[in-house]
């Protein structure tokens, strides 16, 4: 089990599981479909989630699939004054940005950003100096090595959990020799990003590996193509099979979620951990009064 987790400022104590809620600063998401493009659509997603008990939200400029090219500049105007207008309304909030550009790191951690995501696997090696210099947190996932905003096609591994720990604990020992605290670095498998549905499914069966380690562990499983693939599910009915891997996953001991759905997933894995000795119920009266 992994220990207590710091970003930035933010103090995150060891036996805490955090919801991470996604809100997209892009027109052409595959789950909102541009629902929070504009800005205030954005903020209103934030005051939101915060209210369901999101303690981080993750804010994105560029969708992850193949699309029009959007450039650093682009990408930090969508971004960058979001993320201040954030910081100011939600002190307490921990933010973190989904990039793979060093550049875009750097203003977004100037703007008040905790954390940067790396959906990308290091794609800029130069993300980790950024985190570094700002005392950022940072997501170091397995992506077997894609290129950025590309669909895996025929992408075939001799050993998956081989190449997902190598690449992961590579990233990650490269962000500490960076400089990153090491209660600041986060290992991800990257559902779906460098893996077709069996890929997936063997990485959710096989968490625990990646538990092992002792690296605190992201999972990014809402509305995934491999939950939708393997039930059959177009996007907007994958919540349920998004909550039995959810489920799966907080029993192996994942401790960040990113999500579309907060309550259900929060109370996915609170009921978990309640099963597993690891929670108390709130209440408990029945058959003692």
């Amino acid at each position: 089990m992994s220990g207590p987790m710091r970003f930035r400022r933010h103090h995150v104590d060891a036996d805490a599981d955090l919801m991470m809620a996604i809100v997209n600063r892009t027109p052409d998401s595959f789950f909102d479909k541009g629902a929070t493009w504009a800005e205030d659509a954005a903020f209103a997603r934030v005051e939101s989630v915060v209210a369901e008990g999101a303690e981080i939200v993750d804010i994105g400029g560029i969708k992850a699939a193949p699309g029009v090219e959007i450039g650093p500049e682009e990408e930090r105007a969508r971004v960058v004054d979001f993320v201040a207008r954030v910081r100011a309304s939600f002190p307490d909030l921990v933010i973190s940005v989904d990039t793979w550009r060093a550049s875009v790191g750097a203003a977004v951690c100037e703007a008040g950003a905790d954390i940067l995501n790396d959906a990308w696997g290091g794609a800029d090696p130069e993300l980790v100096d950024v985190a570094a210099q700002y005392d950022a947190g940072i997501i170091c996932t397995h992506t077997g090595g894609v290129t950025p905003r590309t669909r895996p096609y025929r992408i075939e591994y001799a050993d998956l959990m081989g190449s997902v720990l190598s690449d992961c604990l590579g990233y990650a020992e490269r962000a500490l020799a960076a400089g990153v605290a090491r209660e600041s670095i986060v290992i991800d498998p990257a559902h779906d990003f460098g893996k077709n549905t069996f890929h997936s499914l063997e990485v959710t069966r096989r968490l625990g590996e990646m538990v092992e380690t002792g690296w605190p562990v992201l999972v990014s499983l809402s509305n995934k193509d491999f939950v939708g693939e393997t039930l059959g599910m177009e996007v907007g009915d994958r919540l349920i099979g998004t909550l039995a891997a959810t489920a799966w996953c907080a029993q192996a001991g994942a401790r960040i979620y990113r999500v579309h759905q907060v309550t259900e997933t929060r109370q996915t894995v609170d009921m978990v951990a309640s099963i597993a000795g690891r929670r108390p119920p709130l209440r408990a009266i029945r058959g003692i009064q």
